[in-house]
């Protein structure tokens, strides 16, 4: 708690108290200031709580207080709020110990990782005993913070972990179920005008299509579907264009070399005096 109070001071204030108190404080303050909004965090005031108080950035108050953790050992009875594995690995005892060990070559060594207790599960006799003789401290004390007041508003701290992407990827599947929504019946909005748009002009088409009724736009797709091997290109079509490609760069490369070859005699041996 002390490196936590210092590790926050300056911007933070960390109270602590009974319960009762500081809701009737809570109560004093929300009817002397007029701001019904602090009642809201009454209900919070339950269990082993403490308020902190803070004019700086939310994220990162939360991550000074994470960093403050201090080992516990695995009491019986406990509920294990994390899963506790062993690692293998030497143990440093003396073979005596053979009621949680068996012997390998007069040594004791766990040789794979052992899932000891699962999460959520009680802590037995024997699993404290075993991680108290082997030195581990499975779990940890330390504050967690458990919602946010903000505002008047009170949210998980979860959100407070939530990065410009991940509220940029809400935002295109919230547009994304609008225009879906919108398209289904049949009701217009921003998301959906474009899409509208575009199955109105299919329709049009569709109905120039297959009646005498045209406009500019819909001669090409008539044209295409009387006679579509009017729009395909052929084989040799392309063979020809190809053909013609590879003639220009061809005659490119010659003008290029004629370029490089030296007109005369006199021009040949300024060009060997240059390279000697």
């Amino acid at each position: 708690m002390q490196n936590i109070r210092k590790g926050l001071r300056g911007e933070s204030v960390v109270l602590m108290g009974k319960n009762t108190m500081m809701k009737r404080s809570v109560r004093i303050h929300a009817e002397k200031t007029g701001n019904e909004g602090f009642l809201s965090l009454i209900p919070l005031l339950v269990g082993n709580v403490g308020l902190i108080f803070t004019k700086g950035d939310l994220k990162e108050i939360k991550e000074e207080v994470a960093k403050y953790k201090v080992g516990a050992p695995a009491r019986v009875g406990l509920v294990a709020p994390v899963d506790v594995i062993v690692p293998p690995g030497s143990t440093g005892l003396d073979p005596s110990q053979t009621s949680f060990f068996q012997i390998n070559r007069g040594t004791v060594e766990i040789v794979t990782p052992v899932e000891l207790i699962k999460k959520g599960d009680k802590v037995g006799s024997s699993e404290a005993a075993l991680l108290s003789k082997l030195g581990i401290r499975p779990f940890s004390y330390g504050l967690v913070v458990v919602s946010v007041y903000d505002n008047g508003s009170v949210f998980s701290p979860e959100v407070l972990d939530l990065t410009e992407d991940d509220l940029v990827e809400k935002f295109y599947s919230g547009a994304s179920m609008v225009t879906t929504l919108s398209l289904a019946i049949s009701y217009p909005t921003i998301a959906a005008a474009s899409h509208m748009f575009v199955n109105g002009y299919k329709n049009v088409l569709g109905v120039a299509v297959e009646t005498e009724y045209t406009y500019s736009q819909a001669e090409q797709v008539k044209e295409y579907l009387k006679d579509p091997s009017k729009f395909a290109v052929g084989t040799a079509g392309v063979a020809e264009t190809r053909a013609t490609f590879q003639g220009i760069v061809e005659s490119k490369e010659e003008d290029n070399k004629k370029d490089d070859e030296p007109e005369s005699d006199e021009e040949e041996a300024l060009f060997n005096l240059f390279d000697d």
